[in-house]
């Protein structure tokens, strides 16, 4: 084989190499960066919630607790429909007796 040939080559051979190390630092960085974009975001829509829940919602419930009410228990805090049938009931039967 020719020398400058076989110069070439393996000059080709190397930029080859180099190239297919450097294309495999890329795609690592970049899922790297996927990862990590997903616990920045996970963090920032998690921890409000958390704090709320340690600090806020004892506070709120403290002054929002009316003494003999009931709390609701249905889906997000709306009345279930047993609740909904006897307020329902307890309007048909007029007000109070005093």
């Amino acid at each position: 084989m020719d020398p400058e040939l076989k110069r070439l080559l393996e000059e080709t051979r190397a930029l080859a190499r180099e190239n297919h190390r450097m294309l495999r630092a890329i795609r690592r960085d970049q899922w790297f960066g996927f990862a990590g974009k997903v616990i920045v975001w996970i963090i920032v829509l998690l921890l409000p919630l958390y704090l709320y829940q340690q600090y806020l919602q004892p506070i709120v419930n403290k002054f929002s607790a009316t003494p003999g009410a009931t709390a609701t228990s249905g889906l997000f805090g709306l009345p279930t429909t047993a609740e909904l049938q006897k307020l329902i009931n307890s309007f048909k039967a007029g007000p109070p007796a005093l």
